[in-house]
């Protein structure tokens, strides 16, 4: 073989080993606190900070590899305190386990 062949076997090799690289990083959405950060973050965006700080605590719950998050409904119990007992809607994210991606947003009503 030529000494032409073999530097371009060698840096084709080479080109292949460097492209390839390391992996990325796995976007699974590990557990339910992640998941509610995840949700957090996106409907901050959507419905503002004071909207979604008054709908915590979130929870998340996993079905069939989908996240839901859910807000905690709160009103005023008309004593001074709060009461989940009420008329209202609370956001709601689905976010998909397997890559992180968001499936959907909606507040209930």
């Amino acid at each position: 073989m030529s000494r032409l062949a073999i530097l371009g076997l060698a840096f084709v090799f080479t080109t292949c080993a460097i492209a390839q690289g390391p992996k990325p990083q796995s976007r699974d959405v590990p557990d339910s606190a992640t998941a509610v950060k995840i949700a957090e973050a996106v409907l901050v965006r959507v419905y503002g900070k004071k909207q979604i700080e008054s709908e915590k605590p979130f929870t998340a719950r996993l079905k069939d590899d989908v996240w839901r998050v859910n807000g905690t409904l709160q009103c005023s119990d008309g004593k001074g305190g709060t009461t989940t007992l009420c008329v209202g809607g609370v956001a709601v994210v689905q976010i998909s386990k397997k890559n992180g991606h968001i499936i959907s947003v909606m507040h209930t009503k």
